[in-house]
């Protein structure tokens, strides 16, 4: 971490460099940063716990930059990390920058972008709420069970959390979805969960699911969480 830096150095560089990330990037690789900041802006500004989770998002949404470029020099240089000093200044720092880019000539296709990325996850096989409630007598399931929102067709929860075996919810999935803080950014948890990952041979976590990978998925998660 740079002497001075309170974790708003990943914002700044995004805001220094916007232009080419969003050339870099695919529509849904940006729609995925789009994403994750917008809940970086939405988190509690005294939350220490969700915007350190929230900015790691972030900063690994940025990780397809090619080699070379000025922000992924950065991310391979440990210069960013995942802790800020100070909460509050990267929420405001993250607001400020949203607006920014909302005022760029990119900003039409932006929400269509979002909308793509949450398209794709809403995709995925999912339970009702009345399906899910049903499992626990017409009672609310655990709070850290992921909760998409449809507009459609009401809240959605993916189908990877459950059993096949009795539809009860992994374990493992209760304890990540608490790491990535899955009631505040339930978007953020899906896409983890549903996107190829680097750590774990590019496979979804989700796919590994009910096999012998617990430990694996809990240490990717952790490096979601804590920083590589």
């Amino acid at each position: 971490m740079n002497p001075g830096d309170d974790g708003t150095e990943v914002l700044d560089l995004i805001a220094d460099h916007y232009d080419s990330i969003r050339e870099h990037l695919t529509d849904e690789q940006y729609g995925t940063l789009l994403t994750h900041l917008r809940a970086l802006a939405d988190s509690a500004p005294d939350d220490a716990r969700a915007v350190r989770r929230a900015l790691q998002r972030v900063r690994l949404s940025l990780v397809p930059l090619p080699y070379g470029h000025p922000v992924r020099e950065a991310l391979d240089s440990e210069r960013l990390v995942a802790a800020p000093t100070a909460p509050r200044p990267v929420v405001l720092r993250t607001v400020d920058l949203l607006a920014r880019i909302t005022m760029t000539p990119p900003a039409p296709g932006t929400p269509a972008i979002i909308a793509g990325v949450e398209q794709r996850l809403l995709r995925a096989p999912a339970l009702t709420a009345t399906e899910v409630r049903g499992r626990y007598g017409g009672t609310e399931p655990p709070p850290h069970l992921i909760r998409l929102a449809d507009p459609e067709r009401g809240d959605r929860y993916p189908e990877f959390q459950f059993t096949a075996e009795d539809g009860t919810p992994y374990q493992i999935v209760l304890e990540i979805n608490g790491l990535l803080c899955a009631d505040a950014d339930p978007w953020g948890a899906a896409d983890w969960w549903l996107s190829a990952n680097a750590w774990l041979g590019g496979k979804p976590p989700a796919a590994l699911l009910g096999g012998r990978g617990d430990d694996e998925l809990l240490d990717a998660a952790q490096v979601l969480v804590e920083g590589d």
